[in-house]
């Protein structure tokens, strides 16, 4: 055949992959090596470190981007092999190949399709992989999409301190190999929602957690020196006045600090303690073993046991106190207090605090059931009790009434078994035990050391239900106190 000096011959020696290429499954393979090239190319950026900022691009480019790629390899010279043997049984493979070169059809045919299937991939890719990596991250995703079984999380969540950051941030954390552990231990959890065999409520996930260090502690350092602080807890009382007391407090937060206070003695330089649950729920601590800076060694152990069966010990960190930091759930007297306070329920209501708590307490088989009953009953009350008071302030009362609702609304999910109470916050030791866990005056060492249970080791109460501290004045502590409506 002659040779066209105009389109000389491209790579004549490859004619005959060019030719074997053109079947379903080379082109299928020519358009994931494509893709996953396009795809490597706008993820390099974020890559080049050898770490993403995102476990979700993370595993798009260290995973799913060359699994692509290879599997597209793969089927470029899988696809011809089968078309050569087609072909050959069937007398269809020529003995000779026109030159691979611009004026060949096939050839033509070939580079369009890989051209055109870049650009379409490039403006495919610039949208999707931006756009999905974005949406994975959202807390939509987590609380809606893909986890619906985790509606009472994702209510609380929207309450919390950390409302604003997205679930990935703690759950998972940076880099994709926690993601891929999160996602692999996930795929019980499907099966586990479309058999419907999954836990109600949903066990707090503290075991399989990843530690704190490399999630709470990229934004807290809880080893820094920290100031003392002044905390003021305010109290409803349940009379008709709704009374206001206050409990000041001389918070101890220390830090680095050579073990004083209460971030320094657990989590300052050079110590590590250990602790062993009797449960899952982690309310009943069995043993302590205390690791102190200069080589100390102290083990703590509850007299006399209340069980024999124990988990595995587990080392303290932020979440063995701050437990419930972003996903937080209340009782319905702290409930109501911060509802009153805030403005939900008027103070100026007679008794708001004791009715709405009586209605909290009560028993209701569904949401739905909770929504008809508890603003009906609560007017009811003010109707058939305080009816001048309910004529005068109709308004008020109705608005009272959906705030105690919202209350309802934002802790009790009775088709997931959540009531008052189900999750335990360990912050503190007013509702549940809390630091009495282990500072109950009850865990001794064989040297007869004990932890202590002193209140002033970690605060300082420097007033106790007063209605007007006369601390807070002499700190030139100024409060904004609960707006009234009603002047008696």
């Amino acid at each position: 055949m002659p040779v066209d000096v105009q389109n000389p011959p491209v790579g004549g020696r490859f004619a005959p992959l060019i030719y074997l290429s053109s079947n379903w499954i080379s082109l299928v393979g020519v358009v994931i090596v494509t893709t996953a090239v396009v795809f490597w190319l706008f993820l390099l950026p974020t890559t080049l470190h050898g770490n993403a900022a995102s476990p979700y691009i993370g595993i798009l480019a260290f995973l799913v981007v060359p699994a692509g790629f290879f599997l597209g390899l793969v089927l470029l010279p899988v696809g011809m092999i089968i078309q050569r043997r087609k072909q050959g049984r069937a007398g269809l493979y020529p003995s000779s190949f026109p030159p691979a070169n611009w004026r060949n059809p096939q050839f033509r045919r070939l580079a369009y399709f890989i051209g055109g299937a870049t650009v379409v991939n490039i403006v495919i890719a610039s949208q999707v992989s931006y756009g999905a990596v974005e949406y994975m991250d959202s807390v939509n995703f987590c609380g809606q999409t893909c986890h619906a079984v985790m509606q009472p999380e994702y209510t609380a969540f929207q309450t919390s301190p950390h409302a604003r950051l997205e679930c990935v941030q703690c759950h998972i954390g940076p880099g994709a190999s926690w993601f891929v552990r999160s996602k692999l231990s996930g795929v019980g959890q499907v099966f586990a929602v479309t058999f419907n065999t999954y836990p109600r409520p949903i066990p707090t996930p503290v075991r399989n957690l990843r530690p704190a260090r490399e999630t709470c502690e990229t934004c807290h350092w809880p080893q820094v020196f920290g100031q003392d602080r002044i905390e003021v807890l305010r109290h409803f009382a349940d009379d008709e006045a709704n009374t206001l007391t206050k409990t000041v407090l001389l918070m101890k937060i220390g830090g680095g600090n050579q073990g004083i206070g209460i971030h320094g003695t657990h989590l300052g330089p050079g110590v590590r303690i250990l602790y062993t649950p009797m449960d899952e729920t982690r309310q009943t601590i069995s043993k302590v073993e205390y690791y102190g800076p200069n080589g100390q060694h102290t083990v703590y152990t509850e007299a006399p046991p209340a069980r024999t069966k124990t988990l595995a010990a587990r080392e303290m960190d932020c979440m063995d106190c701050h437990n419930r930091p972003a996903h937080p759930f209340q009782l319905p007297d702290r409930a109501v207090n911060d509802a009153i306070e805030t403005g939900g329920i008027s103070p100026d209501l007679p008794f708001a605090k004791k009715q709405s708590v009586a209605l909290l307490q009560a028993q209701y088989g569904t949401r739905a059931e909770a929504a008809a009953h508890i603003p009906a009953a609560f007017e009811q009350f003010y109707r058939e009790k305080y009816p001048a008071v309910y004529g005068q302030h109709q308004a008020e009362v109705e608005k009272s009434a959906r705030g105690v609702l919202a209350i309802y609304d934002r802790n009790v999910f009775p088709a997931m078994r959540v009531t008052w109470g189900a999750y335990p916050n360990d912050l503190g030791h007013m509702d549940f035990p809390g630091c009495f866990r282990c500072h109950d005056g009850g865990h001794t060492s064989t040297g007869g050391q004990t932890i202590s249970n002193d209140c002033n080791a970690c605060h300082n109460l420097l007033a106790v239900d007063q209605a007007n501290p006369k601390i807070l004045g002499d700190l030139g502590i100024v409060e904004r106190q609960p707006a009234g409506i009603i002047t008696r």
